[in-house]
């Protein structure tokens, strides 16, 4: 449980993936499915490669994370990047929602709330690329007339038949027409921003200027976002507004600059996204070690504050050792 910016009290995430189920043996990890179903325009960044339907409401998800990334990487040689599960669960949500509800290609996504546990020992690089598959339970359905166009999905994570973690997200889908009503003057405009001075890249684990996401504040534990819409991964392709990848992203970089463990290992996230970020105002990003603690792993609060209000909040698990 944590307490939202302003007093309100947050309820724990929902238990995502906890039923256990058994990997099909025909699930396919040959080609990736066709970019357009998970909004990229990067083959390189589509991970997901098969679709298996289970029922109207039960799905499995194949998909392969690869032992090495141009972005979802660490300086640590000896595991995968966590944010590829989350990226993973960005990716299924959408092609579930596409193939397999009928949400039209042109239909704007929201999410509204996203979480992901994994265990070490799942994320250690193996002589070959991870295959993955994830076991998806759609629940709590928004429908716009007969058609599906929005819920919660559950989601357990296997690799190589083995259960490595748990996730979920919460999300809904728009028309192009309500999209227009709820962006007004801003829906489908790229405003270009100049990329600020960043964080020095070791101090969040990154070796790269360009991967930094967060700039220097003015008071301690504090940030401003970073926006560089050139990033390959992070600006996959041109958008209205901050996209929830970068959103995790600067999390993850400001939660290990609240406790100085820049090599630090996100092994969990719960995120709640309430506005837009717009990428031409300045965003403040705030970190506090919370007060729950469990072995060898540190719970970070992080708020993102834009235009006087909190546009997103939740907490970075991190493990500190091990």
């Amino acid at each position: 449980m944590m307490t939202r910016p302003g007093g309100d009290v947050v309820t724990a995430a929902p238990e995502f993936g906890n039923a256990v189920v058994s990997q099909r043996s025909d699930v396919l990890f040959d080609q990736t499915i066709p970019r357009a179903l998970v909004h990229r325009a990067a083959v390189s960044e589509v991970f997901l490669t098969d679709l298996c339907t289970l029922g109207d409401t039960e799905f499995q998800v194949g998909a392969q994370w690869p032992r090495g990334h141009s972005f979802f990487s660490l300086l640590r040689p000896d595991h995968h990047d966590p944010m590829l599960m989350a990226e993973t669960i960005r990716q299924a949500g959408l092609l579930i929602a596409h193939s397999e509800f009928g949400v039209a290609l042109d239909w704007k996504f929201i999410v509204h709330r996203q979480s992901f546990s994994l265990g070490s020992d799942g994320l250690r690089l193996g002589a070959r690329p991870a295959h993955i598959v994830l076991a998806v339970t759609s629940h709590d359905h928004k429908r716009r007339g007969k058609r599906i166009a929005g819920g919660r999905l559950e989601v357990g994570c296997y690799r190589d038949g083995e259960r490595i973690g748990s996730g979920g997200a919460v999300w809904s889908a728009v028309s192009p027409s309500a999209y227009r009503r709820l962006r007004g003057e801003r829906a489908d405009v790229v405003t270009e921003v100049e990329p600020l001075a960043g964080v020095s890249p070791a101090s969040v684990g990154r070796d790269r200027v360009r991967d930094v996401a967060l700039a220097p504040g003015t008071r301690d534990r504090e940030w401003v976002l970073r926006v560089d819409q050139s990033h390959p991964v992070m600006f996959d392709h041109p958008v209205d507004h901050v996209p929830g990848m970068v959103t995790m992203e600067a999390a993850r970089q400001a939660a290990k600059l609240a406790i100085g463990r820049p090599h630090a290992l996100p092994v969990g996230a719960d995120f709640h996204f309430e506005h837009y970020l717009e990428t031409d105002l300045p965003t403040l990003v705030s970190a506090t070690e919370s007060a729950t603690q469990r072995s060898g792993v540190t719970s970070v609060e992080v708020v993102f504050g834009q235009a006087g209000r909190t546009a997103a909040f939740g907490t970075v698990d991190l493990l500190v050792h091990g």
